[in-house]
């Protein structure tokens, strides 16, 4: 076997495509966006012409990963943990239909909240919607989950739900892979149409089916190979660690734990092995990332106060966690760590210098000072560092597509003016809806496309909607009249305030486009024109 050195994104990519992978459905979203970076530029994966185009969001990523599911083949879809919300009408669904081929919904959860709007643990959806979760501890387990997960996913003929968090998807480590991938799976139709087409009649025979299953997946975690149970000399304590935090639990003992570990990595929780920690053990300690998950559940096996973790404070109830704390949790010394320098002034995130977003909130401050009380509503991208000096430009962002719809429930109570910002990536991701409702309505909305054509704060992936966005807003109903497209630059100042003005203005629906490409991906593609010219 061939050693890499791989991000754990990385190593489960290299194990979808060894596993057989026919597909990966993603959205980019941090910190899941290198797994499917990885595959569209794996040479096997290129060799095979495996899909790997990116989704216009989660939802239709999910729904497209069924379909080829359905015929046969393997999928991945690829999300972060707020993205599952976005997907989870199919998501649960998949539950009741069931799969064909083989189907693994990566989730990468963000706590700490580095890059997200909350510490969503993506474990209970799985709960939620009866579906088997696997965790893995360190890149080897999650390269080597994907075969076994989509084998599993298979024989039980229902998708399964991988959780990793940020540390896992962005750390590195030595990973063993196959010499050979797996061939992909052959096209079939065998896919049962009564499992997939879920009108009530079909839907209840399936929903008893899936729930009398539940006893079954519970016996596999139990047998799980990724659920260990293994004996210590001080039965004092008995640590329950799940996924990563089984990492950090091992990295207090570097040589031998002297107390029994429970280490849980595949779902439903194996009450059966946690029954036998509590029997053996005076005291629990449960370690896991994200949640108290697991601890809920375990506070209804045994003694509430012989269970410690997060409800009873012994280990923090937000941010992430890592070897210093669970130290700390287990009476250990922990060791020195990093003190930055207290003259070293903080440095929060900003626009790049030279970003077309800036001359769009130079342009819409700039007009907003004639009115009185302005709302302008934000959404996901780099744009809303808008928010932040020296701009101090939106005053909402609440999740994806949230802008549009949120001015015009403004505008419904009576707000004048309420402005909408949103980047084309987001927009095609879930604002058009948004926008359709407002164009129906002619609601008293202006709505501000920010169009750099990228998805900018994920890296530079493309962009579903690039080059569209004028026919998409005719689409929907738009008059030309109220369709604007600006270059946002100082030198345009003068015209695009003046149709902000002119928009806000205008008591009814409109849209303006500033177009101008990000600075980061101009700068790549200059130096990708540079390096073909010298050839």
């Amino acid at each position: 076997m061939a050693k890499k050195l791989l991000l754990g994104d990385e190593a489960i990519a290299l194990g979808a495509i060894h596993a057989g992978l026919s597909g990966v459905y993603a959205y980019p979203g941090t910190p899941s966006t290198e797994i499917t970076e990885f595959i569209q530029g794996n040479a096997i994966a290129r060799e095979r012409g495996l899909h790997s185009r990116w989704s216009t969001n989660e939802k239709t990523a999910m729904e497209a990963a069924l379909g080829m599911s359905f015929m046969g083949k393997r999928a991945l879809v690829c999300m972060k943990h707020v993205g599952l919300n976005v997907c989870a009408d199919p998501f649960v669904n998949s539950g009741m239909t069931g799969v064909n081929g083989g189907v693994v919904v990566l989730v990468a959860d963000d706590p700490s909240m580095h890059s997200s709007q909350d510490e969503q643990d993506s474990r209970f959806y799985g709960k939620f919607a009866l579906i088997p979760t696997f965790e893995p501890s360190n890149q080897q387990e999650a390269y080597d989950m994907m075969e076994v997960a989509y084998a599993y996913s298979e024989r039980i003929k229902l998708p399964v739900l991988m959780r990793v968090t940020t540390r896992m998807a962005h750390s590195r480590a030595v990973v063993e892979v196959k010499d050979e991938p797996s061939k992909e799976n052959a096209l079939n139709y065998d896919a049962i149409a009564a499992n997939w087409v879920l009108l009530p009649a079909n839907a209840r025979k399936r929903n008893d089916f899936v729930t009398a299953q539940q006893a079954q997946l519970e016996e596999d975690a139990v047998s799980s190979q990724y659920n260990k149970y293994i004996e210590g000399t001080d039965k004092k304590l008995g640590i329950l660690a799940s996924g990563i935090g089984y990492n950090y639990v091992m990295e207090c003992f570097p040589t031998q734990c002297p107390y029994t570990i429970l280490k849980v990595s595949q779902y439903p929780l194996p009450k059966q092995l946690v029954r036998r920690l509590m029997d053996e053990c005076q005291e629990v300690l449960i370690v896991e990332e994200g949640q108290p998950f697991i601890e809920d559940m375990v506070r209804g096996v045994g003694d509430l106060k012989n269970i410690h973790g997060k409800l009873d404070g012994t280990l923090p109830r937000t941010g992430e966690l890592n070897p210093d704390i669970v130290k700390k949790a287990l009476g250990m010394e922990s060791g020195e760590c990093f003190d930055p320098c207290a003259d070293v002034a903080p440095r929060p995130p900003a626009l790049c210098q030279g970003c077309g977003h800036r001359d769009v909130y130079t342009a819409l401050n700039e007009v907003l000072k004639e009115f009185n009380n302005p709302r302008v509503f934000g959404d996901i991208g780099c744009y809303t560092l808008g928010f932040l000096p020296p701009f101090r430009a939106i005053h909402s962002c609440v999740d994806m597509g949230a802008s549009i719809t949120m001015a015009k429930g403004a505008a419904d109570a009576g707000q004048w003016p309420a402005v909408a910002i949103i980047g084309d990536s987001t927009f095609t991701h879930s604002g058009m809806t948004g926008l359709l409702d407002a164009i129906n309505e002619n609601a008293d909305i202006t709505v501000i496309i920010s169009d750099n054509l990228t998805t900018g704060m994920t890296g530079g992936q493309d962009s579903a909607g690039t080059n569209k966005f004028e026919a998409i807003c005719r689409g929907l109903g738009l008059s030309d009249e109220h369709l604007k497209v600006v270059v946002p630059l100082p030198k345009n100042m003068p015209e695009i305030t003046q149709i902000i003005r002119d928009e806000i203005n205008y008591h009814g629906t409109s849209v303006i486009i500033p177009r101008r490409e990000c600075m980061q991906t101009l700068q790549r593609h200059l130096k990708q024109k540079k390096a073909a010219e010298k050839k």
